[in-house]
């Protein structure tokens, strides 16, 4: 029968795909990450939020992480403040109609984004317009800017004080270790305000 997947070789395939990525990763972000993981803890130690963004895939990792903040990660404790600008469906269409889908998330941020607060923005390519302008208006409020890059991290990496990029041109495998990272950068959030 042609066109049958091997599954289990796809699946050591894949398997062996991620592990490499992770061990890339591990060894170019530990810097950039350990640089915002200590950021973002001044910023909350002294009553700031963490606003997150990006398109797709990377809404929903932006979405996923705010929740982990402000609700919890592993353990009961205070909330942290943490916003995704990409759950308000009202502003999204409003600012998207009246101003352009390239403005959606520098709109928010010019509204939302105090100086201090910590911005990051999500983006396989790291060519998102809309990614790119809401790093700049953060950066324009005196916010610390962080982006979560893939492959070289395409132009956003100019418009950021720390640029944590995955080694890797495909999406799925870049999309794994941001979720990962995020995760640890909830972890170690939480530690600092049990």
């Amino acid at each position: 029968m042609e066109g049958v997947v091997d599954i289990e070789d796809f699946f050591e395939r894949e398997v062996a795909e991620h592990t490499d990525v992770v061990a890339r990763a591990g060894a170019s972000v530990l810097a950039p990450f350990s640089q915002l993981v200590s950021a973002a803890i001044k910023a909350v130690e002294t009553g700031h939020k963490l606003l997150l963004f990006g398109n797709g895939g990377s809404a929903a990792d932006a979405q996923h992480l705010a929740t982990e903040l402000t609700v919890r990660y592993r353990t009961n404790r205070r909330a942290i403040g943490a916003i995704a600008l990409t759950t308000d469906t009202s502003a999204l269409t409003a600012i998207g109609n009246d101003f352009g889908f390239d403005e959606l998330f520098a709109r928010q941020v010019e509204a939302l984004c105090l100086p201090g607060d910590v911005v990051i923005g999500i983006s396989t390519s790291g060519n998102s317009e809309n990614v790119i302008r809401g790093l700049q208006a953060a950066r324009k409020r005196g916010a610390i800017t962080a982006a979560f890059g893939g492959g070289n991290g395409g132009r956003m990496v100019e418009h950021v004080d720390h640029a944590i990029i995955v080694p890797s041109a495909t999406t799925a495998r870049i999309q794994e270790v941001h979720i990962m990272l995020g995760h640890m950068l909830c972890d170690l959030l939480e530690r600092e305000v049990e």
